[in-house]
């Protein structure tokens, strides 16, 4: 029969209970004795009970509940109940199935039977252990296998990101701005959608899309890029192609980070008016990531020195900001930009130029 199995006898009355533990004893098993329902269920409850021969008619508790309970139970509902009654009447047993007991012994019960019925009911609960336990293993390995994949992705996911993020440095180390430009921007414009309400999952990807904007202007010759002085008006069309060409660059990728990124690269110089470019979209036809990075871009170049000019002073520059409002700028994006200006403020504070 393999290892010890634990049988709960319970009945109200001793004699019984000595009788039954007697035809148990052959079978090598543990027996233990209760004399009444609440006692049962005390010992199901805080002992590894293998199955239960339970007496209908108790005083208290009776049988019929004690295996309402019991099934009720995570803990004890997988453990095998044989009603032991000297009642016949139908409606009592079909009353027992209802509550879930697995079988039936009549009073007085036979050796024979009882030997029978147990050895049937403890292979039962050994394959419900089984399978109990090999579940729990299963749902443990499915975790950890799950928690490793996550891990797994994170790390693929840091990698890209550092990826995209030094490759928008390389266009703004070309364009003598620093690498503190790019990453206060993208703060700026994370504050700025996390107001507006945005899912946090679509404002983490504008953080990480926001240092692209610029990456186009690896395409633009060094003597326009670096100029000191004001671009001419051919000079001004080819810089105005940095944005086109930052899409482009960025266009036809599966991930959702390079996706917004080519978004925020061709719509970040478009204005509200219908004035930018390079599509010269207007209103709500303009990208609203490009909206936001369009106030977090400009913000940060007025507060900061440039190579043709130096920088403004926070308040001139918010004066800038909100001049532009229903122009420039989007004009709820503008209000929430101002709702966060302390955010923003040290954000730049805390990230200042090297």
């Amino acid at each position: 029969m393999g290892s010890q199995r634990t049988i709960l006898v319970v009945d109200d009355e001793d004699k019984n209970r000595r009788v039954m533990e007697a035809m148990l004893a052959p079978l090598g098993h543990k027996t233990l004795l209760a004399q009444n329902g609440k006692e049962a269920l005390d010992m199901a409850s805080n002992k590894a009970i293998d199955l239960i021969l339970l007496d209908v008619m108790m005083p208290g508790i009776n049988g019929f509940e004690v295996a309402v309970r019991l099934k009720q139970d995570e803990r004890t509902s997988i453990i095998p109940i044989v009603m032991v009654t000297s009642l016949r009447d139908r409606e009592y047993r079909v009353r027992a199935l209802e509550v879930g007991v697995d079988d039936f012994l009549s009073k007085p019960a036979d050796s024979a039977e009882v030997t029978a019925r147990v050895r049937s009911l403890l292979k039962v609960k050994a394959y419900n252990d089984h399978m109990r336990n090999y579940q729990h293993e299963l749902e443990f390995e499915v975790s950890a296998r799950t928690k490793e994949l996550a891990a797994t992705f994170e790390k693929l996911k840091a990698a890209s990101l550092e990826t995209i993020s030094r490759l928008a440095s390389a266009a703004e180390y070309k364009d003598e701005d620093t690498g503190e430009h790019i990453i206060r921007m993208s703060h700026f414009s994370a504050a700025i959608a996390r107001q507006m309400g945005q899912p946090s999952d679509w404002v983490e990807r504008l953080l990480y899309a926001a240092p692209m904007h610029d990456i186009g202007k690896i395409g633009i010759p060094d003597q326009i890029l670096l100029k000191p002085g004001k671009l001419d008006a051919n000079e001004w069309i080819t810089m105005k192609t940095h944005s086109v060409i930052g899409a482009e660059i960025l266009k036809g990728s599966d991930s959702d980070f390079i996706q917004l990124g080519e978004q925020v690269a061709l719509a970040h110089h478009e204005k509200w008016d219908g004035s930018g470019y390079p599509q010269g979209l207007a209103g709500a036809d303009i990208p609203l990531s490009g909206r936001i990075v369009a106030i977090a871009d400009t913000f940060d170049a007025l507060t900061s020195k440039r190579p043709y000019k130096e920088p403004f002073t926070v308040e001139k520059s918010l004066s800038i900001i909100k001049d532009g409002r229903g122009a420039h700028f989007d004009p709820d994006v503008v209000d929430a930009f101002l709702a966060v200006t302390d955010e923003i403020l040290n954000i730049k504070a805390s990230t200042p130029d090297s």
